[in-house]
């Protein structure tokens, strides 16, 4: 694995998405280990997380994982996000045994809504003092 990795899986989610920031607190809240780490797909960081991991070609623009080198997109990230968080929500990882072609059409589908239904946010998600060290591109302060 390339040194410059985070050893801890990192999330990236689209930063002004009020749905994928939702979901965002929603890990945070449930993520009794600490074991993610974030940061919006729309940063700096991202871009050279992704760079790092020799990420090519198109990627969602709503959710990705990057975990110990590899990268997962779609409902693959969210399931497997679910399966890191412990019971009950773990168990969730079962659904990667649906066939990626019907998992994801049902993900693509939510992601194209996402703006209509949750609303976009004028700017990223904000963590609290607290919660500033799980994200890469957190401002410093």
């Amino acid at each position: 694995m390339n040194p410059a990795l985070p050893s801890a899986p990192v999330v990236l989610y689209d930063g002004v998405c009020g749905l994928c920031q939702g979901w965002v607190q929603w890990v945070l809240a449930h993520d009794r280990r600490a074991v993610f780490r974030f940061a919006a797909l729309q940063s700096k960081v991202a871009a050279e997380l992704l760079a790092a991991v020799g990420a090519t070609g198109p990627l969602p623009d709503s959710l990705v994982l990057v975990d110990g080198g590899a990268v997962h997109t779609r409902s693959g990230a969210a399931l497997r996000v679910f399966g890191r968080l412990g019971l009950p929500w773990s168990l969730a990882r079962l659904g990667l045994l649906v066939p990626p072609l019907l998992r994801n059409w049902t993900y693509d589908w939510i992601a194209r809504h996402r703006y209509r239904w949750f609303g976009k946010r004028e700017q990223c998600l904000v963590p609290t003092p607290a919660q500033r060290g799980l994200f890469l591109d957190a401002p410093e302060g």
